[in-house]
Order: C-alpha cells, then sequence, then structure tokens
C-alpha cells in the first residue's frame, strides 16, 4: 500500500521527548544545514503554563490529562491482583515537561557498571557538566556552570523540609551534605539553608521549569531545518534492504481527535532515530518486524529481524506516597494545587520577579539512604543476600530515596479527596530493584493493537523488604518533625484494631527521644499488604531497548545502532542496560548528549562544544 510522501530530511526522529529534543537540538546548532524532523504524538509545550510553571507539575497525572500516556500494566499477584498504571511523558519534552523537576544524579559507578565501550563515567562526566548551568553554588568540580539546563534551589523555602532535615540528622543519626549529587556522596542529608536546599530542574532566575523542549529546540525557532511536528503518532520504521529510510506515521488520535487517520511518509536520507521511551521505542521496533518471533507472530507481523531482547528487561523505581497532616500555619503547596486565592497573588509574585511558590514543587529535602548495621538488623533477613552481593562494598550506591514533600501526595492507585487543609507527604523509592518486567504490543479480542506490558514489581521477594522499612523510618522522622499532626489513616496500612501502630490526629509531634512505635508481626504483615496495594512507579521507566551485546538480549550496540539494520539508532532512557539511582532526567540529558557527539561523527559533522 502507498502513502503519500510529505517531505525528505536527512534525520528523522520518531518520537520528540526529552532525550530527543537534546540530540536534534544540539546536531541543528552545529549543521544549521541539517534537515532534522522530529514526530512527536503529543503536543507542543511552548510557554504553556502547566509546563512552565513548576507548582503545575500535579496537573500532569490528574486522570484526564493529555500529557502524558498511563500505561496500564498485566495484573500481579504480588501486587494483590492489582493491574499498575504507569505514567510516561506524552508532549514535545516528555518527560522533561511533565516530571517533578527533582535534580538527583547517579554516582559515576553506575555507568561503568554498564560495561559499554565510550560509556565509561570518564568519557560521560565532562557530558554531564556541559549540559548544566549549576546556580546553587559555584566552584565545584563535578557540575556544570554554561549549559541549557538550569538548576537552582526555585522560588521559596518550605519549612516542612528543615524539620524534616533537623530530625533526620539528630534522630536518624545521618550527617548533613551541601552536594549530593557529586557523584559519589550517599547515606547523607541535603539542605542547610535555602540556597543549599534539595535542587531543582528550575531556572532561578525566571522561576521556570528548565526543560529540555525549551532549551534544545524551542530556542532555535528561527531555523527552519529543524521542525517538530506534533500530534502525529509513529507506526512503523520503512526499510529497503534491511537500511532504515523513512518514518510511516498518522494523526494521533488523542491529541487530534478530529484529524485524518490516513498514513504518511517522512523519508529520512542520513538517518532515522527512534526515541520513544521505554514504552514507544520498544514497540514501535516491534511494529517495524524487529522483535522476538513468538511476539510478532501473534500480531500477524512479518519479521524482519530477530531481536528477542526488544521490549524486555524493563525496569523501574518502586515508589511509595504516605500522606500525613500538617499543621494550621506551616506552608505548603495545597493551597496552590487546590486553586485558592494565594495562586494570583503567587502568580504576580512570579511574572515579576520568578519567585513565589509558582517556583516550588514542594520538594526540598531528601536523603540517600543505607541502612546502618542497627537498621540491617531490624529488616527482613530475606534482604541480607541483596545488601551482601550489590551494596555492601559499593558505598556511594544507595538502597532507597526518602522525601518530604510539603503537601499532599497523592497515590497513583489509590488517590483521596480530602479536606482543605495542610499536608505533608513521605515518599520513598528504592533505586536497585531486582525485580524486571517486559513491554510488548499484542492485539486485543477486538483486532486492534494493545500492550502486553509487565511491570515486574515485587516480583523477586527482596524488593518489598526496604520499601517495609521505609515506611517505619519515615513515619518516625515525621512524627518527630513540628509541623507533625498525625497520620491521614485511609493513606497508610490498615492495622489491627488496638495496634500500637494505629494512626490517628495529633496535637503535635513526639519528643525526639521518644521511643520508637514497636510493630507486631500482624503489624508488620499490614505494612507488607499495604505495599502490595499501593507501590508504583517512581516515572523512571527504562532498559527495553537494552545497549548490551546482541548475544546478551541486547537491542542496539555502543553507538545505539539497533542490531540487523542500517540508519536506524535508538536514543533515549530504554537503552539504559541496568537500573541507575537518580530520578532519570538527569540520564535522559546525559544519553541525548552522547547520543549527539555519535551521530555528529557517524555523520561527518565538525563538532562544536556548544553550551
Amino acid at each position: 500500500m502507498s502513502h503519500p510522501i510529505l517531505s525528505e530530511f536527512d534525520i528523522v526522529f520518531a518520537g520528540g521527548g526529552a532525550t530527543a529534543c537534546v540530540v536534534a537540538g544540539r546536531l541543528a546548532a552545529c549543521d544549521p544545514s541539517l534537515k532534522i524532523l522530529i514526530l512527536e504524538a503529543g503536543q507542543h509545550t511552548f510557554n504553556k503554563p502547566i509546563h512552565v510553571q513548576p507548582y503545575q507539575y500535579p496537573f500532569n497525572q490528574a486522570p484526564t490529562s493529555t500529557t502524558v500516556t498511563f500505561n496500564i500494566g498485566n495484573p500481579s499477584p504480588r501486587l494483590n491482583g492489582r493491574a499498575p498504571i504507569v505514567p510516561s511523558g506524552r508532549c514535545v519534552g516528555g518527560g522533561s515537561c511533565v516530571n517533578f523537576m527533582v535534580y538527583t544524579r547517579a554516582p559515576a559507578s553506575d555507568y561503568d557498571d554498564w560495561g559499554v565501550d565510550g560509556w565509561e563515567s570518564e568519557n560521560l562526566t565532562p557530558l554531564m557538566k556541559k549540559l548544566e548551568t549549576y546556580e546553587v553554588q559555584p566552584g565545584l568540580p563535578t557540575h556544570g556552570y554554561s549549559g541549557p539546563i538550569r538548576v537552582s534551589s526555585g522560588g521559596c523555602e518550605v519549612g516542612v523540609s528543615d524539620e524534616f532535615i533537623q530530625v533526620g540528622t539528630i534522630y536518624h543519626k545521618r550527617e548533613y551534605a551541601d552536594d549530593t549529587n557529586d557523584l559519589q556522596t550517599c547515606n547523607t542529608y541535603s539542605f542547610a539553608d535555602f540556597w543549599l536546599m534539595c535542587k531543582r530542574y528550575i531556572d532561578g532566575t525566571t522561576g521556570r521549569r528548565s526543560d529540555a523542549a525549551h532549551h534544545y529546540v524551542y530556542n532555535q525557532a528561527h531555523n527552519p531545518n529543524l521542525q517538530v511536528w506534533d500530534g502525529k503518532r509513529v507506526k512503523r520504521i520503512i526499510f529497503e534492504d534491511k537500511r532504515a529510510v523513512g518514518v510511516e506515521f498518522t494523526s494521533d488520535p488523542v491529541s487530534c481527535p478530529d484529524a485524518d487517520q490516513s498514513s504518511s511518509i517522512a523519508r529520512a536520507l542520513k538517518l532515522v532515530v527512534i526515541s520513544g521511551g521505554a514504552f514507544g521505542s520498544p514497540t514501535i521496533l516491534e511494529r517495524s518486524g524487529i522483535g522476538a518471533e513468538a511476539v510478532l507472530k501473534r500480531c500477524g507481523i512479518q519479521q524482519l529481524v530477530n531481536l528477542p531482547g526488544v521490549g524486555e528487561n524493563y525496569q523501574d523505581h518502586n515508589a511509595v506516597f504516605v500522606p500525613y497532616l500538617a499543621a494550621d500555619e506551616v506552608v505548603t503547596m495545597d493551597a496552590l494545587w487546590r486553586g485558592e486565592s494565594i495562586v494570583q497573588e503567587s502568580l504576580a509574585q512570579w511574572n515579576s520577579n520568578g519567585k513565589s511558590l509558582i517556583a516550588q514543587n514542594g520538594l526540598d529535602s531528601k536523603i540517600k539512604w543505607r541502612p546502618d548495621d542497627e537498621e540491617l538488623k531490624a529488616m527482613d533477613p530475606v534482604f541480607q543476600p541483596r545488601w551482601r552481593e550489590f551494596f555492601q562494598d559499593r558505598s556511594d550506591k544507595a538502597v532507597a530515596v526518602f522525601l518530604a514533600i510539603a503537601g499532599y501526595g497523592a497515590q497513583l492507585s489509590r488517590p483521596l479527596i480530602l479536606p482543605p487543609r495542610n499536608y505533608m507527604t513521605a515518599a520513598y523509592y528504592t533505586l536497585y530493584p531486582v525485580s524486571v518486567g517486559s513491554v510488548h504490543i499484542n492485539v486485543t479480542e477486538n483486532g486492534k493493537e494493545g500492550m502486553d506490558f509487565t511491570t515486574g514489581f515485587l516480583d523477586d521477594s527482596s524488593d518489598i523488604v526496604p520499601l517495609d522499612f521505609g515506611y517505619k523510618k519515615t513515619r518516625e522522622i515525621f512524627r518527630r518533625m513540628a509541623s507533625y499532626r498525625g497520620e491521614i489513616a485511609a493513606g497508610h496500612p490498615d492495622f489491627p484494631e488496638g495496634s500500637a501502630a494505629a494512626c490517628r490526629e495529633a496535637s503535635g509531634p513526639v519528643d525526639i527521644n521518644a521511643p520508637d512505635i514497636v510493630y507486631t508481626a500482624e503489624d508488620d504483615e499490614a505494612i507488607s499488604q499495604f505495599h502490595r496495594d499501593v507501590v508504583q512507579t517512581a516515572w523512571h521507566s527504562l532498559g527495553t531497548c537494552a545497549m548490551k551485546p546482541e548475544k546478551d538480549r541486547g537491542v542496539v550496540d555502543a553507538r545505539l545502532n539497533v542490531y540487523g539494520v542500517s540508519n536506524l539508532k535508538v536514543a533515549d532512557m530504554s537503552i539504559s542496560p541496568l537500573n541507575v539511582g537518580t530520578n532519570t532526567y538527569s540520564t535522559a540529558l546525559l544519553i541525548g548528549e552522547r547520543a549527539a557527539m555519535i551521530i555528529a561523527e557517524d555523520l561527518g559533522i565538525n563538532w562544536v562544544d556548544l553550551t
């Protein structure tokens, strides 16, 4: 069947998320004559308040949102039969325009663990510095000060985070560090004063979100050769003798519900880059005939290349959000998120000087946590082998991150409708869970394309142990914070009647030296069941087009080439062969910078060290 060829380009990107914006933007800046096309199913994000005003980030997760795709996983017995929901960015800029803006970086050793030539930390650290302007502290050797992505402390301070640090350093007996993102520091609290608090991807001058779309692509609107077509869903890659020559696409039914759904083709004279993320990239490959024989056969797709690693190796971080009542006088994000009158006052200040709660995400403090000997003894022994094999001798690798959110952070699986008042939320997520899943296409009963998505959450018995401990430890920290006014029982485990752990409203915190809650075996079971009911994605999906040897179920080589074909690369978080101990935006940017260098070298483009 023939389709109209709309135009020819040098490079066509199938997907317009964070990494695609970095690669396309860098290449266009190096060679403005390159004709580059980005095809994105979602809509443009340019100057839209929901994307550029930091406080609005939770609204992208609303059930009616079209800026993310809600990927529904298969029901799992490990999740008490629940079908988990994993949102992924669905707009120009992808996750960089909808994420929580939390600035973290993986330990350098994570990249060395990949064991991939050219991707060692010594080669990547200069790129980490190149991509950022670190506005927080000058002169730090692992940070950059002239890159496109701004990192700052945001618009103003919220007191909940100061309390979290104060209690954490005294009660939890951990030190404080100014910079826990120096590629090695771990197991310390991060905050101090306003200028040293939890860092964010927010421009410290304008108070705007610092995303890949605005800082790599939209800032080159003067270049007519760099084009972004939004509302275009990529169906498959077009090949001639296993050489990628174009992309077939149609109008996206969500972004453009009234548009013609017929297919068109964009020709690529030099290269096609798939950049659809952990969900989009493997499914584009499979629709193009690249993948495991069994998957393609059940969908009636003729196999072009037998590549069984496509869609395998799905990984994420396991997150839990637990709500608490907060004092009336403490500053939280709740009034803004409810749309109360404070929004207009805050917007006026933000428009004037880039400050106010508009330039806030409510996450000012964290700890990259590793258990000490006492904590290890208190944890279920099932975790001990994992500790010894992976963590014990790697002091830079945290088991989990503990965060304090100044406001109510809803659980994806069990959101609550709460009366208007102040709240605070304990968030904790594990960084290196053992369990893995998969993402594949399938055909539904009515003959339409669907997704066969298995998260793998909690499949390995060791993965739930740090979560169970995380609940207990963060609860002890929160109940000692000055703003603590009790728990919201509906957002906590269902403890047995009469339990010492029962949740209730309180008039104030317990003493810093108060004894810890004593949990019975029944209480512990309630905590585990709670986690199976609510554990969710941390929005950090990766790994489904792994950069590994083909014999090890890899999909791309060290230069991002898809095995078995030519002129086709993948560049996004799906290439990560192993998990990374960070909020993954930093790694998505890094992959983009490295991919731009690789493509420039392959195409003989004079690489200019632009910032």
